[in-house]
């Protein structure tokens, strides 16, 4: 039996992916470095293997799926070649592995992982259905006949993908040390857009993609009256939204979901349009949106007495804005508290006053220093350039961590893509103290 050897099974795709092949009976395992990572979670709960990198980990009769963060003179990699052993990158494999199924792609410079989790979801009241969300989840349902994927625009990664639809949540200007404007962006979108065999799914309130040409239907969601599926009457209140659904200006239903912000009225929209396109009734729509728990790092709390923590992967400043209007929704009569660790020198500088901008919309700033990426060690701004532009904001460190206390009924939002998980952690080891919280 062939064994799939995963270098960077702890990758936010390399883990999901892995997680399904081992749901589809197959013999699966990985290496990666010794740090813990939220992602191996659920390989450990499946008794996974994870090794540490070690190019004795190549055997014969494997299959290697490399991930994208590591070269190809990786030692398993170059041991892999020696041997004879295939080795195939991990966007390519998937590629291939989506045509047995009807499959859906979910891209944009935000709300992939949202949309993702949430389309397989309402997508499984209906048909079993495999998936694989960018939060390190992924999972293979039996006799699934569709496949739900988070497809990642980065290094035109997704061009590796056919997909029977896709669904474009937006397009914005991201990951400047590999794009180089917008423009370079858009173009990467209308090549993904042209591999779509059935149709595309699309916010049509993005200018952006408006201008997308396509060999199949484009169907636009979003709040403008020109859209296709248009979100009218949308009632925003402390359990979260309601709003009813125009298709082509005619009335089809009204949807309740227990999410907050705009952002997730239209990440549901889109949802709602693939299924009418598909033909699932709104009733069975609005079972599953009913009963969705959401996916890792996206507004996740955790609260303690009166305070409240939410943990949020927000890092880019469109998604900042979003997060901190999601807690002015649910918790209109507190005060939010940004914690907020940017990611990658390139993207803090290319962005720095918009960060500046979206922070200023929360009552407190805390600012934690800027993570340095594997592909970027150093940069030629610090955080410090943040903070000078920030209004009141102050440097957070672990060691005066114990700051925040003075913030008695207030919301927390922890932000970034990096490590800041550990100073929410931090944090809470202060409140789990009775005599603080």
């Amino acid at each position: 039996m062939t064994v799939y050897h995963f270098t960077g099974i702890k990758g936010s795709g390399m883990s999901p992916l892995a997680q399904i092949l081992f749901d589809s009976g197959e013999k699966v395992q990985g290496s990666d470095i010794e740090t813990y990572f939220f992602t191996e979670d659920p390989l450990r709960e499946r008794n996974i293997t994870i090794l540490p990198f070690d190019e004795n980990n190549i055997q014969q009769g494997m299959v290697v799926i490399a991930g994208n963060a590591f070269t190809d003179e990786h030692p398993e990699l170059i041991k892999a070649r020696e041997i004879g052993v295939e080795v195939i990158r991990y966007h390519t494999f998937l590629g291939k592995y989506l045509e047995q199924y009807t499959s859906v792609a979910i891209t944009g410079a935000h709300g992939k992982t949202s949309t993702t989790g949430l389309m397989s979801h309402v997508l499984e009241g209906d048909k079993p259905t495999s998936y694989l969300i960018g939060d390190g989840t992924g999972g293979g349902a039996v006799g699934a006949q569709n496949f739900v994927m988070e497809a990642c625009e980065y290094r035109r990664h997704f061009l590796a993908y056919h997909p029977d639809y896709a669904v474009m949540t937006n397009i914005d200007f991201d990951h400047p040390d590999y794009f180089k404007d917008i423009e370079d962006v858009f173009d990467a979108f209308q090549t993904m857009a042209l591999q779509v065999k059935k149709a595309i799914i699309a916010c049509g309130d993005d200018g952006h993609l408006q201008k997308i040409q396509a060999n199949v239907p484009v169907v636009f969601y979003g709040f403008g009256s020109d859209n296709d599926f248009e979100a009218r009457n949308v009632e925003r209140t402390t359990e979260g939204s309601t709003f009813d659904v125009f298709v082509r200006n005619e009335f089809y239903s009204k949807f309740h979901i227990p999410m907050f912000g705009d952002h997730n009225v239209l990440n549901t929209l889109a949802v709602i349009s693939l299924c009418h396109y598909e033909g699932i009734p709104a009733e069975i729509i609005q079972v599953r949106l009913s009963t969705y728990h959401g996916v890792k790092r996206r507004f996740t709390e955790t609260t303690f007495a009166t305070r409240t923590l939410i943990d949020d992967y927000a890092h880019h400043p469109t998604e900042i804005s979003a997060t901190i209007q999601s807690a002015r929704q649910k918790f209109p009569d507190r005060e939010v508290v940004a914690i907020f660790q940017p990611h990658t020198f390139t993207r803090t500088q290319a962005f720095l006053q918009e960060f500046a901008d979206s922070l200023s919309k929360a009552d407190s700033v805390y600012l934690c220093d800027i993570f340095s990426s594997a592909r970027e060690k150093s940069g030629a701004l610090s955080i410090q350039d943040l903070v000078d532009l920030v209004d009141g904001s102050e440097l957070l460190e672990l060691e005066n961590i114990s700051s925040l206390l003075e913030h008695k009924e207030s919301v927390f939002l922890f932000m970034g893509a990096g490590d800041v998980h550990k100073f929410q952690e931090a944090f809470e080891v202060f409140l789990i103290d009775e005599n603080n919280v």
